[in-house]
């Protein structure tokens, strides 16, 4: 094989890659740059969405956090609402119950007031002598030192005789006032103690017991054209328990036959003007009011004869 020698100029070729060379840096360089603006742009791009989701996050929690807090304060507002208004009924009920308890306590201390000053009139009343007594009478002993204390005589013997029988004068009134107060005292013992003596049973009684004295109507009626008559006791219940007027009613009809009756010649002037008060009051007609009238009049009342019994 023949060899050929050639002489090749390499020089374009070797500026060439020099050239090439010098681009590859820069696209080295652009790549590395742009990488660089592309990791910024990366941070930057999660930073803003992660900042966008933070802002999110706490705006989504804030209105929650305000739509609780609107909700509690709307449930307190109203909670708070009743309560003022349970707070004015209830000061309302408080006035109403003040106004009440004042009035019921001016009419019951004006009660009592009024039941005080009468028992204290009525004790006084029963008695008087002891009270005057205390009261008077030993006020004016009490002022007596006072009144007939002694004076100096700085007079003549006609004036000293004088004064002296003006302080006796004044001495003897004031006793014989004491003793009319002791002698009405007296008096008035004597006549109580009678009063006492008169109300008192004479025998002393076997066991401790109560006496009442009741007032009853006994009347007899006739019940049919053969003659036969029924008997009715009426008894006053006022302040009688049931079962003391039951046993009161029995025991005047046990007793009725054996009582001592008497014919009575004039109707008591109080119990026929209660009968032509209760006649006038009465819705019958005249003929049957002239009838009552007349049967009144017949006097066929009865009464104890004390007398007797």
């Amino acid at each position: 094989m023949a060899n050929i020698d050639c002489v090749i100029d390499t020089h374009p070729m070797a500026n060439e890659m020099n050239s090439i060379s010098h681009h590859v840096t820069g696209t080295t360089t652009a790549v590395v740059a742009m990488k660089a603006a592309v990791i910024k742009a990366e941070s930057e791009a999660a930073e803003h969405v992660c900042n966008n989701v933070n802002r999110g996050f706490y705006t989504l929690i804030r209105s929650q956090i305000s739509q609780k807090t609107a909700k509690l304060t709307s449930q307190v507002d109203s909670l708070i609402m009743q309560l003022q208004q349970q707070t004015r009924m209830l000061m309302n009920i408080k006035t109403r119950m003040e106004h009440d308890y004042n009035m019921i306590t001016a009419r019951y201390t004006k009660l009592f007031g009024t039941l005080n000053q009468s028992l204290k009139q009525r004790i006084y009343e029963l008695d008087r002598p002891t009270f005057d007594f205390a009261e008077r009478d030993l006020e004016l002993i009490s002022n007596r030192p006072r009144q007939l204390t002694s004076t100096v005589p700085l007079s003549q013997l006609e004036s000293l005789t004088m004064s002296q029988r003006i302080a006796a004068s004044n001495v003897k009134h004031h006793a014989l006032e004491v003793i009319d107060t002791m002698s009405s005292f007296l008096v008035g013992m004597a006549n109580q103690k009678k009063l006492t003596s008169r109300i008192l049973l004479r025998q002393p009684a076997a066991k401790p017991s109560a006496l009442y004295m009741l007032p009853n109507i006994v009347s007899e009626a006739c019940i049919d054209k053969s003659g036969a008559t029924t008997t009715n006791v009426v008894a006053n219940a006022n302040g009688i328990t049931p079962q003391a007027v039951a046993a009161t009613r029995s025991r005047v009809l046990d007793q009725v036959s054996q009582l001592p009756w008497k014919q009575t010649r004039e109707i008591s002037s109080e119990i026929q003007n209660e009968f032509n008060r209760l006649l006038s009051a009465s819705q019958a007609n005249e003929r049957v009011k002239e009838m009552a009238r007349a049967l009144f009049q017949k006097n066929s009342f009865e009464t104890l004869n004390t007398a007797a019994s």
